[in-house]
Formats: structure tokens, C-alpha cells, sequence
């Protein structure tokens, strides 16, 4: 059974640390895909491409995605990529980036897959520093939250490498509000 009780909990936690605490007339803060719809599949190709992995069958390309009305006096983002049923109990960071400019309003298809002076790269659960796709396990399928935080931070002001949990704690009482998406993958 898919675990929605983990996908439910992060969006919680997610919420009371980088929650709405100003009052907004503008639109909502949103992320889209054109690569995806909201809690839809993954395409393939966005699947990790490990040769030794018998569950990497994709190309390794990211998906492309897009944000809108970010709160005002955002300076950066953040987007990470997490699968909460991945190596239970800890979950599998799969993409970290930050130091993202607030002029930036989105990635291209295959943009993360690859170093970019667009973001400063963390450190994921594999010890990369760019995108890296699903590699499911047969069985049910996986959730992979898509997060896009705005903060108050200058895009510079954090260190290159810095794990998802390290990025969270620097961003207490930096991050302005949060977005995000989910996408389903599941070994075909």
C-alpha cells in the first residue's frame, strides 16, 4: 500500500517550518511541470540510468518545471527531490539545490541533470550533486516530492554540498514559503 502517511507527514512538516506566516494579496506561489501532472507518473526517461542498478531504466533527463508569484522579497530557492518510501526508514534524497537566483523561474528538461551556475548544488542521498532519477524497486509505486522554497537568502550565502537535512536547518527562519509537486514512478 502506498505510504501516504509519509508523503502526508513531509507536506506537514514542510508546511509548519517554511509555512505562510505573511498574508498575501497576490496569487499563490505555485511549481508546475510541463514533463508532469501533479501526483502523475514519471515518464522513463526521468528514471535513473545506474547500469549497475537493475532498477535504473531511464535516461537520467529531469523533468522540466516552472514557478510563478513567489512571496515578495524572495532572494532564492530552493528545490529538492525526495522519495519517502525509498530505503525505509530515512527515505532517499535524490536532488539538492540551492542558491537558486530569484531572476531564475525555472529549469529546462535535462537542466538538472548536469551541473549549472543556475544552482549551487547539495548533496544527495547518493553524494551527487545534481539530479539523479527514480531507480524503483518492483512493486508499488513511489512518491517523489518535488519541494521549491522561496528564502530571504542571497544565493551565495550557502556552502556548496550540503545535504537536504543540512539545507533545512540552514534555512530556519530564512525560508518565506513553500511549493511543490509529486510524481508517482514504479519499475515498468
Amino acid at each position: 500500500m502506498v505510504n501516504r502517511v509519509s508523503i502526508v507527514a513531509t507536506a506537514i512538516v514542510f508546511s509548519a517550518l517554511f509555512g505562510g506566516h505573511e498574508v498575501r494579496a497576490q496569487s499563490a506561489f505555485t511549481l508546475s511541470s510541463p514533463s508532469f501532472q501533479d501526483g502523475e507518473r514519471l515518464a522513463t526517461k526521468n528514471a535513473g540510468n545506474n547500469k549497475s542498478n537493475p532498477n535504473c531504466v531511464g535516461e537520467n533527463v529531469s523533468p522540466a518545471f516552472s514557478w510563478s508569484n513567489p512571496p515578495e522579497g524572495t532572494k532564492s530557492f530552493v528545490l529538492l527531490m525526495f522519495d519517502p518510501e525509498g530505503r525505509p526508514p530515512n527515505g532517499v534524497s535524490h536532488f539538492v539545490a540551492y542558491g537558486i537566483p530569484a531572476s531564475v523561474s525555472g529549469f529546462g528538461e535535462g537542466e538538472l541533470s548536469k551541473p549549472s551556475d543556475k544552482y549551487v548544488g547539495g548533496q544527495s542521498t547518493m553524494k551527487l550533486s545534481n539530479y539523479f532519477g527514480p531507480c524503483t524497486p518492483p512493486g508499488a509505486p513511489h512518491h517523489y516530492i518535488f519541494t521549491l522554497i522561496a528564502t530571504d537568502l542571497e544565493p551565495a550565502a550557502l556552502k556548496a554540498g550540503l545535504t537536504r537535512e543540512e539545507v533545512i536547518e540552514a534555512l530556519e527562519g530564512h525560508a518565506k514559503l513553500a511549493t511543490g509537486m509529486v510524481g508517482k514512478f514504479s519499475h515498468p
